[in-house]
């Protein structure tokens, strides 16, 4: 016997029918991707980027004290790798 529940899933941010912003399933909140392309600094790019996080976790009623995974990714890792960690760290 199987047995399906319905589990909710809410979707927030959603002006692009494509995809949205953030999507809350079974408790666990997702967020789209996040760029930066205001500056080519790496420092302020990830300090734009964290502050974006920021915000959708907050309209999502969270925080990153409950951030289970984050994938990040540099176009120039060797360059770039110990300036957004100083970031991160701090953030």
């Amino acid at each position: 016997l199987i047995r399906s529940r319905t589990m909710a899933t809410t979707r927030i941010g959603t002006e692009d029918p494509r995809m949205s912003k953030i999507v809350i399933h079974n408790g666990i909140v997702y967020i789209s991707g996040q760029t930066d392309g205001t500056t080519t600094d790496i420092k302020n790019q990830t300090a734009n980027v964290l502050k974006k996080v920021d915000d959708l976790l907050a309209q999502a009623n969270t925080d990153k004290s409950k951030l289970l995974t984050s994938s990040i990714w540099l176009k120039d890792i060797s360059r770039d790798f110990k300036d957004m960690n100083d970031v991160w760290n701090g953030w």
